[in-house]
């Protein structure tokens, strides 16, 4: 029997208008669903002469949708805890949460010798039962503490706290300074209750309080090394890190530590004697960058490395920082021995790609460097949003005095930092950093995504699988990128769908070989003749039928 094979040649995108577009989508929406929709999804206009426009996000879901988003607990623990190898990470409830946290993402990392710590390939968690539920689950949280102790031997235990947790009132923290006592190593918690925010942001934030409480600044070694930097917000997914780490090491750069891909918390104890914060996810990681410029005097900048020619230019915005002649030539030799190889890949993968669209619906900065990627081989993205955002990462930093702190965001302790009366040190004169910015180093700044997309782009913030397909339906994209929740409706579709938060089996995509790892990987999925043949089940046999109840 003949596979019927579509003919996708002739397969147009729609002309509808994104106004259009953006109407037809929120008709199937009761009245007030659809006005709060309507800020979540915004048509971009930034040509000369018009403002960025406003869109909401970092709001709760409308219940009864099911969109990309994780909870308060994967931010904390799964996201920015998780990927450091020498912390044993103890999940405080059920083990099916432990075990979310753990398997869903392909964080790697290289201890310095075989026999250095590595914790990463194990799941702890204190399994919670009906029992504890009932009589409180401290006790057992004592044990699991204890037992991991005495096998694993490790220097710091974190403790990490689920739903149930926060609704039997069990205290982790006085679990944890109890411990710390008797077991004389570093034990801390985190309140990362799953319910306890809109999404994973908050557990970002509440990540970035303890490790800076509990951690950052216990160790005052100097490293050798002129040119010391951390890189905050880079989870060495797929190896990311590894390029990274060693394209810092040919230009000269010292990496004193990376929060928290490949990296241990004896890096993190010694993260402020650093002389520049590198912020690669600007949502989950900038609290900490700027607790440490309060308290230590480290600045932080924004880079990407995601892209060539992103790399490029993060690597000579760092050069021009430290203002060293010797440096900056080294950046340079680096960039032209690297350039010869991504040009060429892009040469041979830009006739097959060029002119296709692309949808990228991810957390973090995720949605928005990616988009260099696809720039490089001349594919465009055509729609993009966040899972997990808040407005200055579509819009910009330049939008925080205008943003309303709502009751879920006050559920989150702001730390009080001060300068260190014998610690604080700024790394840079008052005039030498005004220098630096008149020459266009910029600090402490963000641009956003949505100022880097053409006009009449559509942005979709906390997007749900209706307006997936609807999108899908409409733009007919040729790859569209997002997680595993959307990766097996989307790919029923006919589109491939490229997962960027654990990147399948692919990668790593950072940096100059990253970068042309990815040209060939979205050649071939793009250019594959198996989406012709895919045909959806319920387009050959729909088996339910049924109207919105508001119709």
């Amino acid at each position: 029997m003949a596979i019927p094979i579509r003919d996708d040649e002739n397969l147009e995108m729609n002309e509808c208008s994104p106004d259009e577009i953006k109407k037809e989508i929120l008709e199937k929406y009761p009245t007030k669903v659809a006005r709060k929709r309507a800020k979540q999804i915004v048509i971009n206009k930034v040509g000369e002469g018009c403002e960025v426009p406003e869109i909401q996000a970092n709001v709760r879901t409308i219940p009864g949708i099911i969109t990309q988003r994780g909870c308060t607990y994967a931010g904390c623990k799964g996201v920015v805890l998780g990927p450091t190898r020498d912390i044993v990470n103890i999940t405080h409830g059920p083990v099916g949460c432990g075990f979310y946290s753990w398997l869903t993402r392909r964080n790697q990392t290289k201890p310095e010798s075989p026999e250095a710590e590595n914790f990463m390939t194990y799941c702890f968690t204190t399994d919670m039962q009906e029992e504890q539920i009932v009589f409180g689950g401290e006790k057992k949280l004592k044990q699991a503490i204890q037992e991991a102790y005495d096998t694993m031997k490790p220097k710091a235990i974190a403790i990490f706290s689920t739903c149930p947790v926060g609704l039997i009132g069990d205290d982790v923290h006085s679990v944890a300074r109890e411990m710390k006592e008797k077991l004389g190593i570093n034990v801390f918690g985190f309140s990362c209750e799953g319910y306890k925010g809109v999404s994973q942001s908050a557990g970002h934030h509440i990540a970035n309080n303890g490790i800076f409480t509990h951690v950052v600044g216990l160790d005052d070694t100097v490293r050798e090394g002129k040119f010391k930097v951390n890189l905050l917000g880079e989870y060495n997914i797929g190896g990311d890190a590894f390029l990274i780490e060693k394209l810092f090491e040919e230009c000269g750069f010292t990496l004193i530590s990376t929060f928290s891909g490949n990296s241990s918390i004896d890096k993190f104890a010694n993260a402020h004697t650093a002389d520049l914060n590198l912020i690669m996810c600007h949502r989950s990681i900038n609290y900490v960058a700027e607790m440490m410029e309060t308290k230590f005097g480290v600045p932080w900048m924004k880079v990407n490395f995601i892209g060539a020619e992103a790399s490029a230019k993060s690597l000579r915005k760092m050069a021009k920082y430290f203002g060293d002649q010797e440096l900056i030539d080294k950046v340079e030799e680096v960039i032209a021995r690297e350039m010869p190889a991504v040009i060429a890949a892009q040469e041979e993968v830009r006739p097959r790609c060029e002119g296709k669209l692309a949808m990228i619906f991810v957390g973090g900065s995720r949605a928005h460097h990616y988009q260099e990627l696809f720039r490089e081989i001349g594919m465009d993205t055509i729609s993009a949003g966040y899972e997990f955002a808040h407005r200055d990462d579509y819009e910009g930093r330049k939008v925080l005095p205008t943003v309303k702190v709502d009751a879920d965001s006050r559920n989150i302790e702001e730390l009080d930092v001060h300068p260190d009366p014998d610690r604080f040190r700024p790394r840079k004169t008052e005039e030498e950093m005004k220098r630096l910015q008149e020459e266009g180093v910029e600090f402490h700044d963000y641009d956003g995504m949505m100022p880097e997309m053409g006009d009449d782009k559509m942005i979709i913030d906390d997007i749900n699988q209706y307006e997936t397909d609807k999108m899908i339906e409409y733009y007919k994209p040729a790859i569209f990128c997002a997680g595993i929740k959307e990766k097996y409706a989307v790919q029923k579709s006919g589109v491939p769908m490229k997962q960027l938060h654990s990147y399948d089996y692919g990668g790593p995509y950072a940096a100059f070989q990253g970068a042309i790892n990815f040209y060939h990987e979205v050649d071939r999925m793009v250019n594959s003749k198996v989406w012709k043949y895919i045909k959806a089940p319920w387009q050959e046999s729909p088996e339910l039928a049924a109207k919105y109840a508001w119709e």
